[in-house]
């Protein structure tokens, strides 16, 4: 379906070029002289790349074939992790070239969001924050602690990031994964 520059809104996703992009942003422009024009950033949703265009007032843009579900992380298996559509509980691979950097923020059971293009997932989205068990850490150091110290941790996941020196092996800890930043303990 095509959509016009007046239709235009922030997450609009269109197909440029054989390509998949979300609108990131938007701006409706009316110079003094000439025609109005829309600036917009639009990001890719295979490469993440993102790129500035123009279009001119009341050009139309063919719309993205695009559908969002809701899967369940099931397992790992080899290089692939299966999914499972909640809905038809269908199972689908997904490739660590879809997953990118979320891999090592994925827990047995997640429920995620994965966008598909022409029924082949493209992308996926994991929430926010998640909670994992710290399974690796060296105790901290007494007295390092005069410039809010940190020391290296591994969660249930695998990843490694920087954690309090409080933080021991056997804690529940809570993960941004947009930064893979810790962000507080957990009591369970």
């Amino acid at each position: 379906m095509a959509v016009d520059t007046s239709q235009f809104r922030n997450g609009l996703k269109l197909e440029l070029d054989g390509q998949p992009f979300t609108m990131t942003y938007f701006q409706h422009v009316k110079p003094g002289k000439g025609g109005a024009f829309v600036r917009t950033k639009l990001k890719n949703l295979l490469s993440g790349r993102v790129v500035d265009r123009t279009f001119r007032s009341g050009e139309k843009v063919q719309e993205a074939d695009v559908e969002e579900k809701q899967m369940q992380y099931l397992y790992a298996d080899g290089a692939e992790r299966i999914f499972m559509d909640t809905s038809s509980y269908d199972q689908i691979p997904i490739g660590g070239d879809v997953l990118g950097d979320g891999v090592q923020y994925l827990l047995e059971n997640m429920q995620v969001d994965v966008l598909f293009w022409r029924a082949k997932p493209v992308n996926i989205q994991l929430p926010n924050y998640i909670e994992a068990r710290v399974t690796q850490s060296d105790p901290g150091l007494k007295g390092d602690t005069s410039s809010g110290a940190t020391k290296p941790a591994t969660i249930e996941t695998g990843a490694t990031l920087n954690v309090p020196l409080f933080i021991n092996e056997g804690d529940m800890i809570r993960v941004d994964t947009r930064t893979g930043e810790y962000s507080e303990r957990v009591n369970k």
